[in-house]
């Protein structure tokens, strides 16, 4: 699902972003870039994540840079700060992460 307003692309990811949903997710993900120079992609609802996940995750971000825009990620869900955390990939991103007290 996307939204717009004032030239932000607002993007809900569902489910999961895994091996097994990223050929399909890559296609959403590249037709939502050249509809604005920036994109904040909500991970609230991201129920799993994978390493082909996080690899979408750094191709969507490359490519917004490289189109002059820019990557938001929002409402990281357990999962996405799971993988992030693991992989040593939670400062790459820029974006503040705030970690759930019901986490601990």
């Amino acid at each position: 699902m996307t939204t717009s307003a004032n030239n932000v692309q607002k993007l809900c990811i569902e489910n999961e972003m895994t091996i097994y949903t990223a050929a399909e997710m890559k296609t959403r993900l590249i037709g939502v870039l050249g509809k604005g120079a920036e994109i904040e992609m909500d991970l609230s609802k991201v129920s799993e994540m994978d390493t082909a996940g996080l690899q979408l995750l750094i191709l969507t971000k490359l490519e917004c840079m490289a189109r002059g825009g820019d990557l938001k990620l929002s409402g990281h869900s357990p999962a996405v700060l799971d993988v992030l955390d693991l992989c040593g990939m939670v400062q790459h991103f820029g974006d503040p992460v705030v970690i759930s007290s019901k986490a601990s």
